[in-house]
C-alpha cells in the first residue's frame, strides 16, 4: 500500500467487501449534543476540531477514518495525546459507541451486532491489552490468565492447560503461582498479554500497553510482541504515541492528528515521503539509514556506467547495505526477480548515512 494522506471529504457510502481482517469505513466518534448531525452535514464535517467545538459544542474525537488491516498484519496507529487514537481502538469493539460509519471484523459489521454477538466477538475473536494491566490482585498468575476462559464457561482442567501454554509462550514459566503484586511491571504486562492470547483470538488490540514501563523493559516488551507475532501470526492493531515504537513494530502506520488521518503507509514511506510538515517534524530525528531501503535511494544507471556482478534486493535496509556498496568497485545493482531496477553507489549511501 502506498502512502496516503487525508483531506476532509464529506462522508460517503463505501463498499464493505474486503479480505481484510478489519475494515473501517468513514468512522466517526463525536461527543456532545446531537453528535449524529456532524457526520451528516458536509459543512460541519469539514470543520477543524476547534471550530466545530465553538460552533456546535461537539468534540470530534474520530473524524471520517477509513482503512484496512490485512490478515497477520501489525497495524500501528500513532499520534500525540488527544489525537483520537485510543478512542479509535475502543470504537473497533464498541467499548465506545461510534457515531457513524462501519467497522467490519472478519466479515462481521459490528455496528449491526446485538449484545449477544458483541459478547461473542469480545470473548472469542478479539482481545485487548490495555496500558493499565487490570489484573485481579487476589488471583495467581495462572488464574488471571485463565480468567477469560472461565468467563466463557470452559472446564477448569482445559482452561488451566491453555493458560499454562500461553504462560510459557510469554516467558513466565515458574511464576504461575505468584500474585500480581509479586511481579515487576514488565512481568505484569506479560500476564496481561498472556490473558489476551489465552482465548486464541483472531485479532489483538493494544492500547499503549507499554507506555507506563521503564525504557529498557519497554524495549523488551516490544521485542516480545515481535517474537509473538512471528510465532503465532495474529493480526494486531497497536496504539502508541512513540514513533520509534511505531517504526519498530508496524507493517503499516497511520498517523492521526485532531481525530483525522494525516498519513498512512510503511515506516519507509513516512520517513522517505512525509505528507506534510506535521509528519516531517515527527520523523526528522529518525535515523533514515535504519528505515529506508535501497528502493528509496536507487537511481537509474548512466548509459556509459560499468556495472559489475554485485547485486542487492530493493528491500535491503540502507544500514545493511553500507559495507557492500562502499567496498564495491562499481555501483551495486538493485535487482528484483532478475530485473534491474536501479543502482546504488557511494553518493547515494553516504547521503542517507550523513542525514542520519
Amino acid at each position: 500500500m502506498t502512502a496516503s494522506t487525508a483531506e476532509h471529504p464529506a462522508p460517503q457510502s463505501t463498499t464493505l467487501e474486503s479480505d481484510a481482517d478489519i475494515s473501517v469505513r468513514n468512522l466517526w466518534k463525536v461527543f456532545g449534543p446531537k453528535p449524529e448531525r456532524v457526520p451528516a452535514d458536509p459543512e460541519l464535517a469539514a470543520l477543524p476540531r476547534a471550530e466545530l467545538k465553538d460552533k456546535t459544542g461537539c468534540l470530534a474525537a474520530v473524524c471520517d477514518l477509513s482503512f484496512d488491516v490485512e490478515p497477520g498484519q501489525v497495524f500501528v496507529v500513532m499520534g500525540l495525546s488527544g489525537s483520537g487514537k485510543s478512542t479509535l481502538v475502543r470504537c473497533l469493539t464498541r467499548l465506545i459507541e461510534p457515531t457513524a460509519g462501519d467497522v467490519v471484523i472478519r466479515g462481521q459489521n459490528i455496528r449491526e451486532a446485538d449484545d449477544k454477538a458483541l459478547r461473542e466477538l469480545r470473548r472469542h475473536r478479539v482481545s485487548m491489552v490495555f496500558q493499565h494491566f487490570g489484573l485481579l490482585p487476589h488471583r495467581r498468575v495462572i488464574d488471571n490468565v485463565a480468567y477469560g476462559l472461565e468467563i466463557r464457561g470452559e472446564k477448569k482442567a482445559d482452561r488451566l492447560r491453555r493458560a499454562q501454554d500461553v504462560i510459557e509462550l510469554v516467558g513466565l514459566k515458574g511464576f504461575e503461582k505468584s500474585l500480581p503484586k509479586q511481579l515487576s511491571g514488565g512481568m505484569q504486562q506479560r500476564v496481561g498479554l498472556a490473558r489476551a492470547l489465552a482465548g486464541d483470538p483472531s485479532v489483538l488490540l493494544f492500547d499503549e500497553p507499554f507506555s507506563a514501563l521503564d525504557p529498557l523493559i519497554r524495549r523488551d516488551m516490544q521485542d516480545e510482541v515481535i517474537r509473538l507475532h512471528r510465532d503465532v501470526g495474529k493480526t494486531m492493531v497497536f496504539i502508541t504515541h512513540d514513533l520509534s515504537e511505531a517504526l519498530k513494530l508496524g507493517d503499516q502506520i497511520l498517523i492521526m492528528r485532531d481525530g483525522r488521518m494525516v498519513q498512512m503507509g510503511t515506516g519507509a514511506e513516512l520517513v522517505g515521503a512525509p505528507a506534510d510538515d506535521y509528519v516531517r517534524d515527527f520523523v526528522q530525528e529518525v535515523p533514515k539509514a535504519n528505515v529506508l531501503t535501497l528502493r528509496w535511494i536507487m537511481r537509474r544507471p548512466s548509459p556509459d556506467e560499468a556495472l559489475e556482478g554485485h547485486e542487492l534486493g530493493p528491500d535491503v535496509l540502507v544500514k545493511d547495505a553500507v559495507r557492500a556498496v562502499l567496498e564495491a568497485s562499481a555501483p551495486v545493482q538493485v535487482v528484483e526477480n532478475g530485473k534491474l531496477l536501479g543502482v546504488v553507489g557511494d553518493p547515494e549511501i553516504l547521503g542517507v548515512v550523513a542525514a542520519s
